[in-house]
């Protein structure tokens, strides 16, 4: 089970059908080490592979932190070719996330900063609570973004308001960050969970390969070796192979609730 697996930075346990992998690393403001990061990755595989859990959400330990960046004093003194190989193995786990078949929601409670921003926006929803800031300052540390943070930020508010913010360093609250399209939803902070989780109870209504699928085709137009409309319509042709289709639309001619198998 998922939750008897020990991490040393996260926490996981399963309510409701809804995977909660919590990162736990206070002292530090839950700062993304590699560790921690390899551990987040493996949590989502797990919850993945379990056909008990319909969807995911990510979130901090505490009320100040989601993730307030990653560990400087980790690669303080690493050469260009360990930069490079920490910014393709934070790539991998982020990749991780954002290609998950379930839903992966970030319920962002307090600072999501450099790596902790990341890591919101690899999620395919992001709610946050009112104190939540979000921000890419790897600019004051003679840096940029590793772990997708230039791709993904410009992806979600566009070119022009992505530049300022990457290249300004600015924070934004959590008004903000939902008027420029950066989260989802703005909810009291004791409220997050039960929101992420709605959400997911809601899409755990619908069919499980429909909503993987989905996810694919929406990434597959951001991916440069993709062709999402071709992906779409390939897709979209398979899904009449699957018993999730052959139930979603019995259940539709015969005007009845659909039960589809998870």
């Amino acid at each position: 089970m998922i939750g008897a697996m020990q991490y040393q930075y996260i926490t996981t346990s399963v309510d409701a059908n809804v995977q909660i992998i919590t990162i736990n690393r206070p002292e530090k403001m839950n700062a993304l080490n590699a560790q921690l990061l390899q551990e987040v990755k493996s949590a989502v595989e797990a919850g993945n592979s379990n056909d008990d859990v319909h969807g995911i959400i990510i979130t901090g330990s505490e009320e100040k932190a989601f993730a307030a960046g990653a560990d400087i004093a980790e690669f303080k003194n690493f050469s260009v070719a360990e930069g490079q190989k920490l910014s393709a193995d934070g790539h991998e786990v982020m990749n991780t996330v954002e290609r998950s078949p379930k839903l992966v929601i970030a319920a962002v409670n307090g600072f999501a900063l450099g790596g902790g921003c990341e890591l919101a926006m690899a999620c395919h929803l992001r709610v946050a609570s009112p104190n939540a800031r979000f921000g890419q300052p790897e600019v004051n540390l003679g840096l940029i973004p590793g772990y997708g943070g230039t791709q993904r930020m410009v992806q979600l508010i566009g070119k022009g308001k992505a530049m300022e913010l990457l290249t300004t360093a600015d924070m934004v609250g959590a008004d903000e960050a939902k008027s420029l399209g950066l989260i989802n939803h703005v909810v009291e902070q004791n409220e997050l969970i039960s929101f992420a989780t709605s959400i997911i109870q809601k899409v755990a209504k619908k069919s499980p390969r429909a909503i993987g699928e989905t996810i694919a085709c929406v990434n597959a137009f951001f991916d440069q070796d993709a062709d999402g409309m071709r992906t779409e319509i390939t897709k979209f042709g398979e899904c009449f192979q699957t018993t999730d289709f052959v139930e979603g639309t019995s259940a539709f001619l015969e005007k009845r609730k659909t039960n589809f198998r998870k």
